[in-house]
């Protein structure tokens, strides 16, 4: 397409959000203001040389055309790279096309001393407040918390299995070269974590391992209160300084140790699962969000879960970014993400994406789950995530010897370790039938009940602990396995 026939197409548009019409460079001010706009906004393009309803009548050019047109574009702070594009009409005559890219990482930008921003077709004086904001982000850009050197923090202070875990998992992802050095700097470097041969804060809070004292904020505490107040019986308490990595573990491993199993029929199955309160996938999208999203730069900062018996509270230090508000979470929103660095370490590893959809994702699961979404609030600099569920486990009946347990009341993965113990089998054996990989849970909450109940039995009853100790289903377990479904 030739370049006459490219204006002709842009000029069919008409005057618009993106798109300014100049008769002649008299309207250099003009143009500058909606340049200024389109740079604090999604870019367009000012044309002189044509009038209004879009007819092409040339600018006549000169060097003085010339020299008032690179004088306007230096009146716009901080500098910008505008595309000037040049049409030749004739020998005279030329039209101008000024491109402004979106610049909003820069913003904002001023022409002549003030701000501006595009509003339909016209131009307008940015409001103060949008100004101040668009300042700030654009200070947090270039002057994060993340991005200041961890000093006195050395590559060799680092957990360097938890970094090569991070590229050996981003090449699974396809998000980190195949290629890339097993060498711990060289993918810091990739990870944008580390300038020259200085670490930034954001690598100490991803890979530490010695917070205290200088980075107390790497803090996780872990709580189980009885009842529905802060004020009740602590049964668990645990706080501990980790990496971010880390802290999710640990949170999940937690989580999976305290929340009890509870008995759940699925529909058209006379089966029990077992299932938590909350569908796992929800909680951990949600721990993501508390370690990678607070609020760094407060030494006072922290993650904390906090289980009551009727609640989950996840909670960060931290308000939510500029521009989102609680209520906004439950539907469409835009990704502003407070540490990008922190963010972008985890966006390779898989565990989260970077379009907004985190909070969508855990009303999904929660509705297919048959619970009510969580609550999110925003109070005193601390954001909370709370599950309104049914913690305190239920009393459970455990038959005598005399009665035999019906098929109906045990658990899918109880059924199918007694058709599995049909010959004698090992823990080990046992808990690979089920998903279960936590082995105190797996012995409290599955194993017990059968060997209270008299479904297992030991093979070395007079030595529970021992290394050769086998398990098998006994004649009540069988029949139990024979009743009718």
């Amino acid at each position: 397409m030739s370049p006459l026939a490219a204006l002709a197409s842009l000029l069919a548009q008409g005057e618009g959000a993106t798109l300014e019409l100049k008769r002649s460079t008299a309207e250099l001010r003009r143009a500058g203001a909606s340049l200024c706009a389109f740079l604090n906004g999604e870019g367009g393009r000012v044309v002189i040389g044509v009038t209004p309803d879009g007819r092409i009548v040339g600018q006549q050019v000169s060097d003085l055309t010339l020299r008032d047109l690179a004088a306007m574009l230096g009146r716009i702070e901080p500098p910008a790279h505008i595309e000037v594009d040049r049409i030749d009409l004739d020998a005279r005559h030329a039209v101008f096309v000024l491109v402004a890219p979106s610049a909003l990482e820069s913003a904002p930008f001023l022409f002549e001393g003030r701000a501006y921003r595009r509003m339909g077709s016209t131009n307008a004086v940015m409001p103060q407040g949008e100004y101040a904001r668009l300042l700030l982000e654009r200070n947090h850009c270039r002057q994060r918390w993340e991005n200041q050197p961890a000093i006195g923090v050395r590559l060799e202070d680092l957990d360097h299995e938890e970094i090569l875990r991070t590229r050996q998992i981003a090449i699974e992802q396809r998000r980190l070269s195949a290629g890339t050095s097993m060498d711990p700097g060289d993918i810091l470097d990739r990870l944008g974590l580390r300038v020259g041969t200085v670490l930034t804060q954001a690598a100490q809070m991803l890979y530490g391992r010695r917070f205290l004292p200088d980075y107390p904020q790497a803090l996780l505490k872990l709580g189980r209160f009885r009842g529905s107040k802060i004020t009740g019986d602590i049964l668990d308490n645990k706080q501990e300084h980790l990496h971010a990595f880390a802290m999710v573990r640990e949170a999940i491993a937690w989580l999976d140790r305290t929340l009890p199993l509870a008995a759940h029929f699925p529909k058209g199955r006379i089966e029990r699962v077992d299932r938590l309160p909350v569908p796992a996938e929800a909680l951990r999208e949600v721990l993501l969000n508390a370690i990678i999203h607070r609020d760094f730069r407060r030494a006072s900062s922290y993650v904390a879960v906090a289980v009551f018996d009727d609640r989950i509270e996840v909670r960060s230090v931290g308000d939510f970014p500029e521009g989102i508000r609680a209520e906004m979470l439950s539907g469409e929103h835009p990704s502003i993400r407070r540490n990008p660095s922190i963010a972008g370490a985890f966006h390779r590893t898989g565990a989260v994406e970077v379009w907004g959809r985190g909070t969508n994702r855990v009303i999904e699961a929660c509705q297919a789950y048959g619970i009510a979404p969580p609550e999110f609030k925003q109070e005193g600099g601390v954001v909370t995530v709370t599950f309104r569920v049914t913690v305190a486990p239920e009393e459970a009946s455990v038959p005598s010897p005399s009665q035999v347990r019906p098929k109906s009341v045990l658990s899918e993965s109880q059924v199918r370790i007694l058709h599995f113990a049909d010959v004698p089998r090992s823990l080990p054996e046992l808990m690979g039938t089920t998903a279960s990989s936590n082995r105190t849970r797996f012995r409290e909450q599955i194993l017990a009940p059968l060997l209270k109940a008299q479904l297992l039995e030991r093979t070395i009853p007079e030595k529970p602990r021992s290394s050769k100790q086998r398990y098998r289903t006994t004649e009540a377990g069988r029949r139990a396995l024979e009743r009718p479904r």
